[in-house]
């Protein structure tokens, strides 16, 4: 099966048609989505911003990170499973979608990041407590750039069905227009 075969196959699946077609399921997932993204984004703000020194300069940056690690950790499940469910109810037009590889090859590069950054920083933050390192503000600064591009872009998402009437923006056909083929 091609990826354009699957990804029709998947958009005429009924489950992708309920999430897609059904009054309140995608509006409900999407803001489900949206409060975990807040959740998720205000943790990992002031962990980040914990770092640079900007706030909570009293507290440990040890005791910041175990605080607010649990928050983190259920923000980002949800954004994840809510995520999936919303690209799997409409996974041509993401295909379709500039702002979608962008924020997939942001989400790549947060991942190099948290490889990266895990062994020195992020795996052991009692290291930070003492006084925190020229490498782990620079995680932070990476860490809210990337983060704030994978926000941006899956905004934009929502907007790029103005590159609709550009012949060369839709490369895989909509379950509704494709015909089927007669065997031969």
């Amino acid at each position: 099966m091609t990826h354009p075969a699957l990804l029709v196959w998947i958009e005429s699946t009924q489950s992708s048609t309920a999430i897609r077609e059904g009054g309140l399921p995608y509006p409900i997932i999407g803001g489900i989505h949206l409060l975990a993204i807040a959740l998720f984004g205000g943790m990992l703000l002031m962990t980040d911003l914990r770092l640079l020194g900007l706030v909570m300069r009293s507290r440990p940056f040890s005791e910041v990170w175990y605080q607010f690690r649990p928050w983190k950790q259920l923000g980002f499940v949800t954004v994840t499973v809510t995520g999936l469910l919303l690209a799997w109810s409409e996974p041509i037009r993401l295909y379709n979608s500039p702002s979608f590889w962008a924020k997939m090859v942001l989400l790549v590069l947060v991942g190099v990041h948290a490889l990266v950054f895990r062994p020195n920083v992020y795996g052991q933050p009692e290291k930070q407590d003492a006084g925190v390192s020229s490498q782990a503000k620079l995680a932070a600064v990476l860490s809210l750039i990337l983060w704030t591009g994978l926000v941006v872009s899956g905004r934009l998402i929502a907007f790029d069905e103005s590159f609709e009437g550009d012949p060369t923006y839709n490369t895989v056909p909509s379950p509704s227009t494709t015909q089927p083929v007669a065997p031969r």
